[in-house]
Parts: C-alpha cells; sequence; structure tokens
C-alpha cells in the first residue's frame, strides 16, 4: 500500500530538517513518476541529485571549508522543488482543487480562495498588498490573513509569509497584530525549515525593526498567545460549566453538530485537541529551542523571566528546568490559592530543590505523595523528572536519597 502524502511530506520534513538531501530525492522520484514523463522539474531534479553527490564527496574529503555553505544552500532549492511538486501532486490526486482567481466583493470567495489556493499568483500578491491599506476593507483584510495562515500551515509558501510580514506594519492595529500573530506561530511552526529561508528571517527583522521599540511590541504580542493557549484553564472551566458547547470555537460546533454528539463533557473534551487553543500550544511547547525565541527574547534576561512566568502560570512546566527562581514563585502562589494535586506539590518541590533547599523541598514531596493512592502514583509522576534535575544540577545521590526516603515513610 503506497505511503499517504502526509506521511511522505511528514518524512521530508524530517530529512531535509537533517539535511538529509538523498533522503528526500526518493519520495521527490516517485512524486515527478507520478506526474509523467513532461512534468517542468526533472532538469531540477537532477542538478540537485547531481550537486547533492559532489557535496557529499566534498564532505568525506574533510577539506573543503564552505561543505555547510554549499549543504545549507542545497537544502533550501530542495525545499523550493519539494513544494513545487507537492503542490501538483495534491492538484493531481483532487487533494486541493484548482484556483483560478476569487470574486474581491465576496467574502466567502475571499476565505475560500486564500485558504486553498497552492500557488498565489503575482496579482494575488498586489492585491493583498493594496488591501492591507484599505482602511475601510479591515475586516475583509483579517479574513484574508487567516486564510493565508492557514493555507500556508498546510503548503509552505515564501510570498505568503513575505505577504504576512509585510503587514505587521500597517496603521490598522488590529489588521497589523493579527499578522505579526500569525507570522510569529509560523515561524515556530516551520522552525527547522527557517534556517534555510535568510529572505523570510530578514524580513521579520526588518519589521521589527521598523516598529522602534526593540521588539517589546511583539514579545507581548508573544507573551498573548502563550496566554491564550492556556488549554488546563480553559479545560477546568468546561468542568466547571463556566464554559458551554456555544463558547467553542465555530469549526469545533459544527463538527460536533453533525456528528450528533451532543453537549457531552466528555465529547468536548475529547475534541479540544482540534481548536486552536491546542494547535498553539503545541508550538509553545517547542518555543524556547526556535528561531522566534532567539530573535524576540533570548539574551534580555527580563524577558526571559517574563516569559517563563507565563508558560508556567499557563501550565507548560518544562520551563522551570531554565527558571527554578520563577518557578518557585509562581508555584507557592498556585498553592496558595489552593491546589490541591499532587503535581503542584511535585512542581514547586524541584523548584526548591534545584535553587538548594532539600530540607523543604522533600517537605512538599512528601506531601505530594500522601495525596497519591499508592507510592507507584507518585513516582510515576515523580520519576520521569529525574534526569532533568540531575541534568540541571541536583546531584544524582540526592535524588535517589530522596527516592528512598519517601518510598519508605
Amino acid at each position: 500500500m503506497p505511503q499517504k502524502i502526509e506521511d511522505q511530506i511528514a518524512t521530508i520534513e524530517r530529512a531535509l530538517g537533517e539535511r538529509m538531501i538523498e533522503h528526500a530525492l526518493v519520495i521527490v522520484r516517485s512524486w515527478l513518476n507520478e506526474l509523467g514523463e513532461n512534468n517542468p522539474y526533472e532538469e531540477a531534479y537532477f542538478s540537485i541529485h547531481k550537486r547533492s553527490k559532489a557535496v557529499f564527496d566534498a564532505w568525506l574529503s574533510s577539506n573543503n571549508e564552505n561543505v555547510d555553505e554549499r549543504l545549507n544552500e542545497l537544502t533550501g532549492e530542495m525545499y523550493q522543488m519539494v513544494d513545487s511538486v507537492y503542490a501538483d501532486i495534491r492538484l493531481k490526486r483532487g487533494i486541493s482543487p484548482e484556483m483560478h482567481g476569487f470574486n474581491e466583493d465576496n467574502t466567502a470567495s475571499i476565505l475560500n480562495y486564500f485558504h486553498n489556493c497552492v500557488r498565489l499568483r503575482e496579482e494575488d500578491v498586489e492585491w493583498f498588498q493594496k488591501l492591507l491599506r484599505d482602511e475601510s476593507r479591515a475586516g475583509t483584510a483579517l479574513t484574508a490573513i487567516t486564510a493565508i495562515a492557514q493555507n500556508i500551515r498546510e503548503n509552505f509558501s515564501i510570498d505568503g509569509f513575505l505577504m504576512l510580514i509585510e503587514g505587521m506594519n500597517v496603521e490598522n492595529e488590529t489588521v497589523a497584530d493579527q499578522c505579526a500573530a500569525q507570522v510569529i506561530t509560523l515561524l515556530i511552526h516551520y522552525d527547522v525549515r527557517i534556517d534555510f529561508f535568510p529572505q523570510i528571517q530578514e524580513a521579520f527583522l526588518q519589521a521589527a525593526s521598523e516598529m522602534n521599540d526593540d521588539g517589546e511590541q511583539l514579545f507581548d504580542l508573544l507573551c498573548r498567545l502563550i496566554e491564550s493557549s492556556d488549554m488546563k484553564n480553559f479545560k477546568e472551566a468546561i468542568r466547571s460549566g463556566e464554559l458551554t458547547t456555544s463558547a467553542l470555537p465555530k469549526e469545533l460546533q459544527k463538527l460536533i453538530q453533525q456528528a450528533g454528539l451532543g453537549d457531552s463533557l466528555d465529547t468536548l473534551l475529547q475534541w479540544m485537541p482540534k481548536t486552536e487553543t491546542e494547535y498553539i500550544a503545541g508550538l509553545i511547547e517547542m518555543l524556547p529551542q526556535t528561531w522566534v525565541y532567539t530573535a524576540l527574547v533570548e539574551g534580555v534576561a527580563e524577558r526571559e523571566k517574563s516569559l517563563a512566568q507565563i508558560c508556567l502560570s499557563c501550565g507548560f512546566r518544562d520551563v522551570l528546568w531554565d527558571f527554578p527562581d520563577v518557578g518557585e514563585k509562581v508555584y507557592r502562589k498556585a498553592l496558595r490559592k489552593g491546589a490541591k494535586q499532587p503535581i503542584d506539590y511535585i512542581n514547586y518541590a524541584h523548584c526548591l530543590l534545584l535553587n538548594g533547599d532539600r530540607v523543604m523541598a522533600y517537605e512538599y514531596y512528601r506531601q505530594a505523595r500522601k495525596l497519591c493512592s499508592s507510592p507507584k502514583t507518585f513516582f510515576n509522576l515523580f520519576r520521569p523528572d529525574r534526569r532533568p534535575l540531575i541534568d540541571h544540577g541536583v546531584p544524582i545521590e540526592q535524588v535517589y536519597m530522596i527516592e528512598d526516603q519517601l518510598l519508605n515513610n
């Protein structure tokens, strides 16, 4: 059974993320065979194949100083060819419809076109640039921005990226914020790719510099995106009855209605991963390792701590390993407010231990242990964190001593 196209593109993304061009070429070759002999990509395919072999031979000789530079350039070319062939394959298989334009006076037509079009035309770019600066059509611009961003998630587009980046500094603040928010999430989503597209990085940094605030506005927007992804609080609000079906995204409401699932609480929670909130939450977990973090946060101590506090408050606990002092304040406040879950006590104890207060850390581990129904339940929560504790400076014998004491008491 042939591999599904989504699995194929995922394989290519993993391969090119490691600059393993030959692995990606295998799948692209199968796509070209499917497109037939008269496809327009054969020459580019064989050119990349030939140069890839030459770069590999140069790498083996270990005396060619520009191998990395050549490999990065070739990987960028490969990404662009993959995107072009992928677009044609989607059209050939009927996954994406043929699109030849839209009615600019019809919002539904604009939404449909920019959400589904696999190749933007020059006139589309010109129309969008004009739309961004038309104050009377801000609502239409917001619709187009959302549709373009959703499309880029599926079909990477340099032109689409640059269009959204251009909108980051328009006069309408709502439109500018929407463009910036979409650009930030897409940059995180495509973090591995972005290294091979310096034109996107340069355009983003240029747009940021034009704001004349040292990136403060974009950092504030990033913080708001994280706060909007607070899945833990959102789910708790559903359980408590504070939120109903009507509070869910329209797309989710439609899916639940079509499936005849009613207002069952369990059903709503099962559907949660399909929401925009869950998507952003997944990206935020990647954030500290991304180019966006380096560009907007890294090296500015105040921003690093502020972002860590927001992440921890929203349930992204991995941040505590690098910012235990911030974590200690966040989890102490949570406990004072009445948090009673074992993991809350464990998180606070981790921060205390990382900050050198072993006695108080043990006390909070002990309280977490009391809240658990059995030693097994507690250690299922604690043991996955042994490695991070050790990696961040807690002596290994100290970790195992705490375990022994908790097991025997």
